[in-house]
């Protein structure tokens, strides 16, 4: 197993009509979020989480692909900021166990 975190995209899928991206929903299962925005063009645009390899397969005749946000990398991003210790242990407070105080 890889130790290299894999990349995890939130892309924009376009179809150019609703038919194309009903075709391309049942033919690829793609992990949608939301439900799919008709434009006045008639174009129809869902939110869906791939890999870079998925969303390049995405790709074909009368449907787009736009990467939004690397949502692994965001995510790393927001977990360097949580704590590591407990914020509502007393201060005084004696650990219990076999691990070591520090």
């Amino acid at each position: 197993m890889s130790s290299t975190p894999q990349p995890v995209l939130r892309v924009r899928v376009t179809a150019r009509d609703v038919e194309t991206l009903r075709a391309l929903l049942r033919d690829t299962h793609p992990d949608v979020g939301g439900l799919a925005r008709r434009a006045a063009d008639g174009s129809c645009t869902i939110e869906a989480f791939l890999s870079p390899e998925q969303a390049e397969a995405l790709e074909r005749d009368g449907v787009s692909v736009t990467p939004v946000e690397d949502v692994a990398a965001a995510g790393r991003e927001r977990q360097a900021e949580v704590g590591r210790g407990d914020r509502f242990a007393p201060a005084e407070a004696v650990p219990h166990g076999l691990a070591d105080k520090v």
